[in-house]
């Protein structure tokens, strides 16, 4: 396949799992690409450069393009020389994955500090750090008619509120915003921006409990991370123009679309509220819809 013939991207956090998929689908369909690990731990702790050789060697064997970059993603100048790097040594830049992310679970009145920092730090501002160079070589060029393409990673457990993950919920919930703020703004440059909810098994993944998965072993061993690949290649081809703004979930053989947010009740009032009639009417127009309990999907 050379969908992706000519085309060159980025794939952070793509030594292991989700990131590694996409990278050896990316070049499977003939694009260039960079694939980035730092190589930490799962909680963000070391560097490794060993993950993100490995799945270079793998895609260089294969007849692709790859090279190896160690960027951290929350380094800001780190971010953008990877950037950088991708244009001077593959001569352009049209596609950016942003998978790269760690964990460190705890409930909201027990997380240090050190822990909400290191999350937000890796998810929202190195999708900041990434998104913002990538967006400015493609503004510097000003081709409405390109097909750029950014590909942020958000997580159910912001979208639905995981409780042991405050950190990592706000970041991912963070991200949505990131991704809708994007799409309205880069579509004069050629650049579409959506986000997935990606459902796999990966190391991360693993510090689940199995009495907290919510499904059955056969289920969660089907939910490998390569299953989450040909979503974003299809993203990232030329022919997904018509997709922007949204998010996409996707688990095992299961793809769903999420909604964009909107008002579901509207109370008007010719007259300013008084505490009193605002409360009234609420609850006799808004406790039904708000009573339907928050659920992480299956």
């Amino acid at each position: 396949m050379n969908e992706l013939s000519g085309r060159v991207a980025v794939v952070t956090g793509a030594g292991r799992g989700i990131g590694a998929g996409i990278a050896r689908l990316l070049a499977q369909e003939g694009a260039a690409v960079v694939v980035n690990d730092l190589g930490a731990s799962g909680d963000g702790v070391g560097a490794d450069l060993t993950p993100a050789q490995e799945v270079v060697a793998e895609i260089n064997a294969a007849g692709g393009k790859a090279l190896v970059n160690g960027a951290d993603v929350g380094d800001h100048e780190a971010a953008r020389e990877m950037i950088e790097t991708a244009i001077s040594e593959f001569g352009r830049l049209d596609i950016l994955v942003n998978t790269a992310g760690i964990l460190r679970d705890r409930m909201i009145f027990n997380m240090p500090e050190e822990d909400w920092d290191a999350v937000i730090r890796v998810h929202l501002k190195g999708h900041f750090n990434t998104i913002q160079a990538a967006s400015q070589h493609w503004r510097a060029q000003r081709d409405e008619t390109a097909d750029n393409r950014i590909i942020n990673f958000t997580s159910v457990s912001g979208l639905h509120g995981a409780p042991s993950q405050p950190n990592y919920a706000a970041a991912k919930m963070g991200i949505v915003g990131l991704t809708m703020s994007c799409a309205n703004a880069l579509t004069r440059y050629g650049v579409t921006t959506n986000a997935i909810s990606p459902g796999a098994n990966t190391r991360l993944s693993e510090t689940v409990p199995p009495d907290q998965r919510q499904m059955s072993e056969e289920d969660w061993a089907a939910m490998t991370p390569d299953r989450v690949a040909p979503v974003v290649a299809y993203i990232a081809r030329p022919e997904s123009r018509w997709l922007n703004g949204r998010i996409v979930d996707v688990r095992t053989n299961r793809v769903a679309l999420y909604n964009i947010p909107e008002q579901v009740r509207v109370l008007e009032s010719a007259q300013p509220w008084t505490t009193n009639a605002i409360g009234a009417a609420m609850r006799a127009n808004f406790a039904d819809q708000a009573a339907v309990p928050i659920r992480m999907p299956l």
